[in-house]
């Protein structure tokens, strides 16, 4: 039901080479992880756009062979989020998401039922490139600017709706107080809306240099937090209202992490998550 155009077989399109540094490379890590996941006997999800973009890229998507703990990390985040949105959909037929640092991904495709709105956003850079794969309709836009500048939100004018906002692989590049503007900003601008963000630990963030993916490039993470609640100080609208660990989604194709996990300490400890938050 998604309004995108599919390039499948398109015989005028060139491999594309990326021109992409520091934190807009990394879109290319959940790209890969997608793609690949195909490959597995019993895939988590079924991305074949993720596929189908990932080579018409000139990149060498090599480099992350060894990343396997990031690979079942990033589709097990996929698959939660495009749960979670699809039942904010179903609550709300008439909904207007906002997906902040969409990168390549392919939800709108995925979680369309005709009638939502759906922003992706992204850097110039990074928009440029999802152009070649992806356009614009009616109800499908792109808008090519960072989170954080104050023209953004202008370009957003849908009003009256129940409004999700989702921040997936980007806030843990960010300082807490970047993070802490961004979420006051979309508090009043948005008031009642529903955000989705991916958490990451405190001890995930001191790993950078030694992450299977991130590692391979010139970036590194910057917030975490220990306990999703902590969000609640940042303003007195947020509110908490579920979490998923990752941990607790696909054991078995996590290998001795799987075991590892069943250890609280562990499991708080080196955990991703995705939580729901509503402003109030």
């Amino acid at each position: 039901m998604g309004d995108f155009i599919s390039i499948d077989n398109n015989p005028d399109l060139q491999d594309i080479k990326p021109n992409l540094q520091g934190v807009p490379e990394t879109l290319l890590i959940p790209l890969w992880a997608r793609a690949v996941e195909a490959e597995q006997a019993r895939p988590i999800i079924k991305d074949a756009k993720a596929a189908e973009i990932m080579n018409g890229i000139d990149y060498d998507f090599a480099k992350f062979s060894k990343a396997w703990k990031s690979q079942i990390g990033i589709v097990v985040r996929t698959e939660l989020l495009d749960h979670a949105t699809r039942n904010f959909i179903q609550k709300y037929p008439n909904a207007v998401v906002i997906n902040i640092g969409c990168g390549l991904d392919t939800r709108f495709a995925q979680v369309d039922n005709g009638n939502i709105h759906w922003y992706d956003l992204d850097l110039p850079e990074v928009i440029q490139i999802r152009q070649n794969f992806f356009v614009e309709t009616d109800r499908y836009r792109m808008i090519a600017k960072s989170v954080f500048d104050d023209a953004l939100l202008g370009k957003i004018r849908e009003t009256g709706k129940p409004v999700l906002i989702i921040a997936e692989g980007i806030l843990m590049y960010f300082t807490v107080q970047e993070v802490k503007t961004l979420l006051n900003k979309l508090i009043s601008e948005f008031p009642m809306a529903e955000m989705l963000l991916e958490v990451m630990s405190p001890d995930i963030v001191k790993m950078s240099k030694q992450h299977d993916a991130v590692g391979t490039m010139n970036v590194k993470f910057q917030w975490g937090i220990k306990n999703s609640q902590e969000l609640e100080t940042y303003n007195k609208q947020i509110r908490v209202v579920n979490e998923w660990n990752y941990f607790d989604y696909h054991k078995d194709r996590g290998s001795w992490l799987g075991w590892l996990a069943v250890i609280p300490t562990f499991k708080n400890r080196f955990n991703n998550r995705i939580v729901r938050l509503q402003f109030t």
